[in-house]
């Protein structure tokens, strides 16, 4: 294995000389530095990884804490991942990956300068999470919006404009009601802030646009999506549309109303609010609202990378704004 001692002796020069050049810590000759180029270059020399960290003060990694609780669907949280890896080797960054929610791991990634920054996923509410973060040296992204986000950069999806969108497109095609399929129970009870501002965003377009809306809570199951489709069928007013925000009921729903002889969009129209790669998978073609996970993953790594060269900017939120395609799931609603 080839030694920086082995550079220098080949190039003719100090050890020390050959970490300046290889660091830029200090500067010398063109002619000394061309020297120990080419000896780097005769000698096959590749700089240990620990030393390259130390001479530059950042490890080239980010360190990802997402906690696999038992409500998430670790197919689209896979694809926030995707979106936070593939952006980070564009700057030369590897990302480490901790399924902990607890301080400790925290506090082992930042202080153990394992990590140049941390990027957390899966934030609630009230989040302990972010106070912890907010105290760190190390830069802290939130993938999500805590109630209180104590100074620290924010990116997510904008569920509120997201769910307005999809009541809007079915109140344009004459539809006045409309239930929403959406998380399950677990979400809501924990306070993630993405389930809040969904539900928030849903009962409060129907009401401007003069809709009735129906809620229900729905477990990620097959069961859980039959029970939710039976209590709208049971509703004394029927809704016409459905929107349905739980990508792992959605085939479920789908099949359902199938089994219960109702037809889509004839009798009955649906949106999803979901990954494009989810409802592209559906028996049929579906008009979704997309949920960018691999966007909002790369934003998280480009914001902080911008904080670690601009310490001191001015924390942001980002919300990335919803688009809908339209499918052959809804129609315009004719009254019977």
């Amino acid at each position: 294995m080839v030694t920086i001692e082995d550079v220098a002796r080949h190039a003719g020069v100090a050890t020390s000389t050959v970490s300046y050049a290889l660091s830029g810590k200090r500067s010398i000759s063109e002619q000394t530095r061309q020297r120990v180029e080419r000896a780097v270059a005769a000698l096959g020399y590749r700089p240990h990884a620990g030393a390259r960290a130390l001479a530059s003060a950042r490890t080239n990694t980010l360190g990802l804490m997402l906690p696999l609780r038992p409500d998430v669907d670790v197919r689209v949280v896979m694809e926030f991942v995707t979106g936070i890896v593939t952006r980070a080797r564009t700057f030369d960054h590897d990302v480490l990956l901790v399924t902990q929610a607890e301080d400790a791991a925290m506090e082992r990634l930042a202080h153990g300068r394992m990590v140049d920054a941390l990027i957390l996923m899966d934030v609630e509410s009230g989040d302990r999470r972010v106070a912890r973060a907010a105290a760190l040296t190390s830069p802290t992204i939130l993938i999500g919006l805590p109630e209180n986000p104590q100074g620290l950069q924010c990116v997510d999806f904008d569920f509120s404009a997201a769910a307005r969108l999809a009541v809007r497109h079915l109140a344009d095609l004459g539809h006045t009601s409309i239930g929403l399929i959406g998380p399950p129970p677990s979400v809501i009870e924990r306070g993630t802030t993405f389930a809040e501002r969904l539900l928030t965003g849903y009962r409060e377009e129907a009401e401007r646009c003069g809709v009735r809306a129906a809620v229900e809570l729905t477990p990620p199951t097959h069961a859980g999506a039959l029970a939710a489709v039976e209590a709208m069928r049971n509703l004394d007013e029927r809704p016409t549309a459905l929107i349905v925000h739980n990508e792992a009921a959605l085939p479920s729903v789908v099949d359902s109303l199938q089994m219960h002889g109702v037809r889509i969009p004839a009798d009955v129209s649906l949106v999803a609010i979901c990954p494009a790669d989810v409802a592209q998978s559906q028996s049929q073609p579906i008009t979704f609202i997309d949920i960018p996970a691999e966007s909002i993953g790369a934003v998280a790594v480009e914001m902080a990378m911008a904080r670690l060269d601009h310490p001191d900017a001015p924390a942001e939120t980002r919300l990335l704004r919803p688009t809908l395609s339209e499918g052959a799931s809804t129609a315009a609603h004719v009254n019977p």
